[in-house]
Protein backbone atom coordinates (compact mmCIF):
# COMPACT_ATOMS: atom_id res chain seq x y z
CA UNK A 1 0.00 0.00 0.00
CA UNK A 2 1.76 3.19 -0.81
CA UNK A 3 1.34 6.05 1.35
CA UNK A 4 -0.97 8.86 0.47
CA UNK A 5 -0.37 12.16 1.11
CA UNK A 6 -2.17 13.94 3.64
CA UNK A 7 -5.01 15.88 3.53
CA UNK A 8 -4.80 19.81 2.03
CA UNK A 9 -6.09 22.82 1.60
CA UNK A 10 -5.01 24.65 -1.35
CA UNK A 11 -2.04 23.10 -1.26
CA UNK A 12 -1.50 23.25 1.99
CA UNK A 13 -1.51 20.47 5.31
CA UNK A 14 -4.69 20.83 6.62
CA UNK A 15 -4.55 20.62 10.62
CA UNK A 16 -8.22 19.17 12.67
CA UNK A 17 -6.42 20.38 15.78
CA UNK A 18 -5.62 23.67 17.10
CA UNK A 19 -2.67 24.39 19.67
CA UNK A 20 -0.30 22.02 20.84
CA UNK A 21 0.73 23.16 24.13
CA UNK A 22 -0.72 25.45 27.22
CA UNK A 23 0.86 25.50 30.64
CA UNK A 24 4.45 23.89 31.10
CA UNK A 25 4.19 20.75 31.87
CA UNK A 26 5.48 19.92 35.87
CA UNK A 27 8.08 17.97 36.52
CA UNK A 28 6.82 14.94 36.70
CA UNK A 29 5.40 15.07 33.20
CA UNK A 30 8.64 16.78 31.68
CA UNK A 31 9.95 13.30 33.50
CA UNK A 32 7.91 11.16 31.41
CA UNK A 33 7.90 12.68 28.61
CA UNK A 34 11.84 12.44 28.60
CA UNK A 35 11.94 9.06 29.70
CA UNK A 36 8.73 6.96 28.82
CA UNK A 37 7.08 8.66 25.99
CA UNK A 38 10.03 7.57 23.87
CA UNK A 39 9.10 3.88 24.60
CA UNK A 40 5.76 4.44 23.53
CA UNK A 41 5.70 6.84 20.56
CA UNK A 42 5.00 5.54 17.05
CA UNK A 43 7.28 6.92 14.12
CA UNK A 44 5.27 6.66 10.79
CA UNK A 45 7.35 4.31 8.26
CA UNK A 46 8.41 6.64 5.47
CA UNK A 47 6.83 4.44 2.70
CA UNK A 48 4.42 1.67 2.77
CA UNK A 49 2.07 0.93 5.91
CA UNK A 50 2.88 0.60 9.81
CA UNK A 51 2.55 -2.98 11.25
CA UNK A 52 0.81 -2.72 14.16
CA UNK A 53 1.90 -5.99 15.59
CA UNK A 54 5.57 -4.23 15.48
CA UNK A 55 3.95 -2.29 18.28
CA UNK A 56 2.58 -4.82 20.17
CA UNK A 57 5.45 -7.65 20.16
CA UNK A 58 3.98 -9.71 22.82
CA UNK A 59 0.19 -8.77 21.99
CA UNK A 60 -2.35 -9.72 19.45
CA UNK A 61 -5.50 -8.92 20.95
CA UNK A 62 -8.06 -6.82 19.54
CA UNK A 63 -6.81 -2.86 18.02
CA UNK A 64 -8.58 0.41 19.44
CA UNK A 65 -7.63 3.36 17.88
CA UNK A 66 -8.80 6.26 20.06
CA UNK A 67 -8.83 9.73 18.20
CA UNK A 68 -8.09 12.94 20.68
CA UNK A 69 -8.08 11.38 23.53
CA UNK A 70 -7.63 14.70 25.61
CA UNK A 71 -7.09 14.17 29.15
CA UNK A 72 -6.63 9.81 28.55
CA UNK A 73 -9.17 8.83 31.01
CA UNK A 74 -11.21 7.30 28.64
CA UNK A 75 -8.46 5.33 27.28
CA UNK A 76 -6.87 4.46 30.43
CA UNK A 77 -9.72 3.11 32.05
CA UNK A 78 -10.50 1.15 28.73
CA UNK A 79 -7.04 -0.14 28.68
CA UNK A 80 -6.92 -1.13 32.40
CA UNK A 81 -10.39 -2.81 31.83
CA UNK A 82 -9.33 -4.91 28.62
CA UNK A 83 -5.88 -6.20 29.41
CA UNK A 84 -5.69 -8.48 26.17
CA UNK A 85 -6.74 -5.27 23.95
CA UNK A 86 -4.31 -3.28 22.29
CA UNK A 87 -4.42 0.15 21.67
CA UNK A 88 -3.26 3.58 19.98
CA UNK A 89 -3.91 6.63 20.79
CA UNK A 90 -3.51 10.28 19.18
CA UNK A 91 -3.62 13.02 20.48
CA UNK A 92 -1.18 16.37 20.08
CA UNK A 93 -1.86 18.71 23.34
CA UNK A 94 0.88 18.51 25.69
CA UNK A 95 -0.52 18.38 28.55
CA UNK A 96 -3.31 15.65 27.20
CA UNK A 97 -0.25 13.70 26.47
CA UNK A 98 1.17 14.63 29.88
CA UNK A 99 -2.10 13.56 32.22
CA UNK A 100 -2.06 9.92 29.95
CA UNK A 101 1.59 9.33 30.44
CA UNK A 102 0.81 9.59 34.33
CA UNK A 103 -1.72 7.53 33.82
CA UNK A 104 0.02 4.66 32.00
CA UNK A 105 2.83 4.79 34.57
CA UNK A 106 0.41 5.02 37.39
CA UNK A 107 -1.31 1.73 36.62
CA UNK A 108 1.77 -0.25 34.55
CA UNK A 109 -0.62 0.24 31.33
CA UNK A 110 1.78 -2.06 29.24
CA UNK A 111 -0.78 -2.19 25.78
CA UNK A 112 -0.74 1.73 24.74
CA UNK A 113 0.78 3.15 21.98
CA UNK A 114 1.00 7.01 21.33
CA UNK A 115 0.90 9.24 18.36
CA UNK A 116 1.00 12.95 18.67
CA UNK A 117 0.59 13.86 15.56
CA UNK A 118 -2.41 14.31 13.17
CA UNK A 119 -4.47 11.55 12.92
CA UNK A 120 -5.11 11.39 9.59
CA UNK A 121 -1.69 10.72 9.13
CA UNK A 122 -1.94 7.55 10.95
CA UNK A 123 -4.35 6.45 9.61
CA UNK A 124 -3.08 6.61 6.08
CA UNK A 125 -0.03 4.36 6.81
CA UNK A 126 -2.34 1.79 8.40
CA UNK A 127 -3.12 -1.98 6.45
CA UNK A 128 -6.30 -2.81 5.41
CA UNK A 129 -9.22 -3.90 7.58
CA UNK A 130 -6.65 -3.80 10.96
CA UNK A 131 -9.10 -2.16 13.21
CA UNK A 132 -11.53 -3.65 15.61
CA UNK A 133 -13.03 0.32 16.67
CA UNK A 134 -12.35 3.72 16.85
CA UNK A 135 -13.63 6.05 19.18
CA UNK A 136 -13.85 10.07 18.85
CA UNK A 137 -14.75 11.10 21.48
CA UNK A 138 -15.76 15.31 22.03
CA UNK A 139 -13.70 16.21 19.33
CA UNK A 140 -13.17 20.10 18.87
CA UNK A 141 -16.25 20.68 17.38
CA UNK A 142 -14.80 24.45 15.18
CA UNK A 143 -18.21 25.89 15.10
CA UNK A 144 -17.56 28.89 13.07
CA UNK A 145 -19.04 28.02 9.49
CA UNK A 146 -15.47 29.07 8.09
CA UNK A 147 -13.89 26.31 10.04
CA UNK A 148 -16.14 23.46 9.56
CA UNK A 149 -13.71 22.08 6.99
CA UNK A 150 -11.23 21.43 9.83
CA UNK A 151 -13.61 19.48 11.60
CA UNK A 152 -12.14 15.50 11.55
CA UNK A 153 -15.80 13.94 10.11
CA UNK A 154 -15.04 14.48 6.55
CA UNK A 155 -15.81 12.35 3.54
CA UNK A 156 -11.85 11.67 3.16
CA UNK A 157 -11.69 10.96 6.52
CA UNK A 158 -14.50 8.35 6.59
CA UNK A 159 -13.14 6.78 3.53
CA UNK A 160 -10.16 6.49 5.75
CA UNK A 161 -11.72 4.98 8.34
CA UNK A 162 -13.86 2.41 6.50
CA UNK A 163 -10.46 1.00 5.21
CA UNK A 164 -9.14 0.62 7.93
CA UNK A 165 -11.12 -0.49 10.65
CA UNK A 166 -12.77 -4.57 9.72
CA UNK A 167 -16.08 -5.63 8.47
CA UNK A 168 -18.52 -5.46 11.63
CA UNK A 169 -15.82 -2.72 13.75
CA UNK A 170 -17.19 -0.19 15.42
CA UNK A 171 -16.50 3.54 15.41
CA UNK A 172 -18.09 5.40 17.88
CA UNK A 173 -18.52 9.20 18.32
CA UNK A 174 -19.57 11.46 21.37
CA UNK A 175 -20.60 15.07 21.77
CA UNK A 176 -22.15 17.87 23.31
CA UNK A 177 -22.94 19.76 20.36
CA UNK A 178 -25.93 19.36 18.57
CA UNK A 179 -24.67 21.23 14.85
CA UNK A 180 -21.46 18.67 14.92
CA UNK A 181 -23.61 15.80 16.48
CA UNK A 182 -26.40 16.44 13.03
CA UNK A 183 -22.99 16.98 10.79
CA UNK A 184 -21.43 13.35 11.41
CA UNK A 185 -24.51 11.99 11.35
CA UNK A 186 -25.07 13.23 8.26
CA UNK A 187 -21.79 12.39 6.94
CA UNK A 188 -22.50 9.08 7.92
CA UNK A 189 -26.14 8.64 6.32
CA UNK A 190 -24.17 9.35 3.02
CA UNK A 191 -21.63 6.98 3.17
CA UNK A 192 -21.98 3.32 2.11
CA UNK A 193 -19.86 1.51 4.33
CA UNK A 194 -21.38 1.88 7.38
CA UNK A 195 -24.80 0.96 9.08
CA UNK A 196 -26.47 2.96 11.93
CA UNK A 197 -29.19 1.72 13.81
CA UNK A 198 -31.41 4.68 15.09
CA UNK A 199 -32.95 2.90 17.82
CA UNK A 200 -35.83 4.15 20.02
CA UNK A 201 -36.33 8.19 20.04
CA UNK A 202 -33.23 10.03 22.01
CA UNK A 203 -31.49 6.68 22.65
CA UNK A 204 -28.80 8.30 21.30
CA UNK A 205 -28.63 10.51 24.48
CA UNK A 206 -27.36 7.50 26.65
CA UNK A 207 -24.23 7.04 26.94
CA UNK A 208 -22.28 3.85 25.89
CA UNK A 209 -22.22 0.68 28.66
CA UNK A 210 -19.94 1.06 31.37
CA UNK A 211 -19.80 4.93 30.13
CA UNK A 212 -17.90 7.21 32.17
CA UNK A 213 -18.09 10.74 32.07
CA UNK A 214 -14.67 12.60 30.83
CA UNK A 215 -14.08 15.59 31.66
CA UNK A 216 -14.59 17.60 28.62
CA UNK A 217 -18.11 16.00 29.41
CA UNK A 218 -18.18 17.36 33.22
CA UNK A 219 -17.06 20.64 31.91
CA UNK A 220 -20.13 20.52 28.97
CA UNK A 221 -22.61 19.83 32.19
CA UNK A 222 -21.01 22.80 33.95
CA UNK A 223 -21.57 24.96 31.25
CA UNK A 224 -25.36 24.58 30.65
CA UNK A 225 -24.94 21.40 28.20
CA UNK A 226 -27.21 18.81 29.51
CA UNK A 227 -27.15 16.13 26.71
CA UNK A 228 -24.62 14.92 24.88
CA UNK A 229 -25.26 12.57 21.38
CA UNK A 230 -23.67 8.84 21.70
CA UNK A 231 -23.59 7.21 18.08
CA UNK A 232 -22.21 3.87 17.40
CA UNK A 233 -22.22 3.06 14.03
CA UNK A 234 -20.59 -0.02 12.48
CA UNK A 235 -18.18 -1.26 9.64
CA UNK A 236 -20.76 -2.82 6.86
CA UNK A 237 -20.29 -6.09 6.08
CA UNK A 238 -19.60 -9.76 7.90
CA UNK A 239 -17.30 -10.18 10.70
CA UNK A 240 -14.17 -11.84 9.51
Amino acid sequence: MKTKPPLTVDGAPRAFFGRRSGKTLHARQQLLFDNLLPDLSIDLPEGGALDPDSLFPSGTGPLILEIGYGGGEHLARQAEENPDSRFIGCEVFTGGIGKLLEKIAGNDLGNIRLYADDALKLLQTLPDAVLDGVYLLYPDPWPKLRHHKRRFVSPTTLAELARVIKPGGFFRFASDIEDYANWTLAHILRHPDFDWVAGAPESWHVPYPGWQPTRYEQKARREGRLKSFYFSFTRHGPTP
